[in-house]
């Protein structure tokens, strides 16, 4: 690390101490060229997940893009946010752990909806019908017989 006062590359670690939320630790340094103390931060260097969409682009995995779909479907129906925002949180967590850097749009898409049918069928047949694009209402009916059937 090089000191920001001399340039100097030797230093050495006087404290470290971790962050309030665990995911940071904060390094108090002392330069051996000019005495002068500095700190440094270090944290886990996460590698950006890329969504690879239906027609072949590939775009940056947004967390809340996939809030807004599912508090749209789930819009005046019975489920909090806070229900959404942890499963959100879960998703992520289950995309990173698959270990791939490029994720196909249809995993993260199945995904939601499974959560959502097992949240709310309104909730679900609303996300459904945007994401499966539905074309007319017997694609809804389609949907509709599905879902009842699974009951």
């Amino acid at each position: 690390m090089k000191c920001p006062f001399c340039s100097e590359l030797d230093n050495k670690v006087i404290d470290s101490r971790l962050g309030k939320d665990g995911e940071v630790i904060r390094r108090r340094r002392e330069c051996t060229g000019c005495s002068r103390r500095f700190t440094t931060y270090e944290h886990v260097e996460e590698i950006p997940l890329t969504i690879i969409k239906k027609d072949g682009r590939r775009e940056v995995f947004s967390r809340e893009k996939v809030l807004a779909g599912m508090k749209r479907a789930c819009e005046k129906r019975n489920i909090s946010v806070h229900v959404i925002e942890s499963f959100a949180d879960d998703l992520e967590r289950d995309l990173r752990e698959i270990g791939e850097k490029e994720i196909p749009s249809h995993i993260v898409g199945e995904k939601v909806m499974a959560k959502l049918h097992d949240l709310d069928d309104v909730a679900y047949v609303r996300f459904a019908s945007v994401y499966r694009e539905f074309k007319d209402v017997n694609d809804f009916f389609d949907e509709l017989k599905i879902l009842l059937n699974k009951q």
